[in-house]
């Protein structure tokens, strides 16, 4: 008897506690607030930031409708951050994948590039069966959609970087998923920041050098992949990425914007003249306002502070941050 009494003590002890740990959960998730609206831009772009490592991928779809309400998609060629990062949370949860999209609609036939290109660069194994099921939503987009899945035009793993929205639409992926394979992508155009010829490589290449170094100084687990990797590149690769390493332990950025200015002012001063035509550099995406910088704190804060870039992608700020005084 007093060994039974013993058993049901101890099963009442055990019911309390879990009891308790379970109101102790009800009062938290009563205490949280509701996440805040995507009423301005910088919000949408905080929730980028961190969203890597807090997924909520239900939030996609009225984020969706809030990027597109606010202007983000009349230029597809500017939007390659939203563009990679409406691929990487799909691809990411290919349960959640059909309802995710469903839930974007409906839209304008224009915008409705951001979804073909979002589900044609996410990964998925079986993209173009998810494609196709939006096929009829989708009529004013039939020659793309055809393009997409008869392989006409590149999945995200084999976008050309020689253009902002290449390295904008990896910069988005790696928002959304932490994945090392975009920055394995963005790494490797680091050799052209040692470009002498052209100048488009030359200037994507060094706003990839700088976009990695700002990313990595507030990424420890961006740094730490940088650094693994850097044994393994090859020796036009491991020099710049050497570089960038040392920028963003020591937050001595400056050195790279100075070193990509003055190799940007020699190609462009004795180049040729189609080094010297710089009206190019206005295809960049938009992604930062002004000359300040959006970012996510730490108690979910927006800052404006240094000439920088959200989380690293690239804009019209860096390209005017990097370009050299006419």
């Amino acid at each position: 008897m007093r060994q039974r009494l013993g058993i049901f003590g101890l099963c009442v002890a055990v019911s309390v506690a879990l009891s308790a740990v379970g109101d102790a959960d009800a009062a938290k998730k009563r205490k949280e607030p509701p996440p805040q609206p995507f009423s301005r831009p910088e919000i949408i772009l905080s929730w980028i930031n961190d969203y890597r490592h807090n997924p909520t991928p239900e939030r996609l779809p009225d984020a969706f409708k809030a990027m597109r309400e606010q202007g983000q998609f009349k230029e597809v060629e500017q939007a390659g951050i939203y563009v990679g990062f409406i691929a990487g949370v799909i691809g990411a949860n290919p349960d959640k994948a059909e309802k995710l999209v469903t839930d974007m609609f409906p839209m304008p036939p224009p915008d409705q590039v951001v979804v073909v290109k979002a589900i044609a660069y996410s990964g998925l194994a079986e993209w173009k069966e998810l494609l196709g099921k939006f096929v009829e939503r989708m009529p004013a987009r039939k020659v793309i959609i055809e393009r997409y899945l008869y392989g006409k035009l590149p999945v995200l793993r084999d976008l050309p970087l020689d253009s902002p929205i290449g390295v904008d639409a990896n910069w988005g992926y790696y928002f959304a998923t932490g994945s090392s394979e975009p920055i394995q992508r963005l790494v490797r155009t680091l050799a052209w920041s040692r470009e002498k010829n052209n100048v488009e490589k030359l200037t994507i290449g060094s706003m990839v050098k700088w976009t990695l170094a700002q990313n990595a100084s507030k990424d420890h687990d961006l740094l730490g992949y940088l650094k693994t990797s850097l044994p393994h590149q090859p020796d036009n690769v491991a020099k710049p990425l050497g570089e960038v390493i040392e920028g963003a332990e020591t937050f001595e950025l400056a050195a790279i914007r100075k070193d990509a200015l003055a190799s940007i002012e020699e190609l462009k001063t004795k180049g040729s003249e189609n080094a010297r035509n710089f009206s190019w550099w206005g295809q960049a995406g938009q992604t930062v306002f002004a000359l300040g910088c959006v970012a996510a704190g730490v108690m979910g804060q927006v800052y404006m502070g240094v000439p920088c870039v959200v989380g690293g992608a690239l804009s019209n700020v860096a390209l005017k941050y990097l370009t050299p005084a006419e």
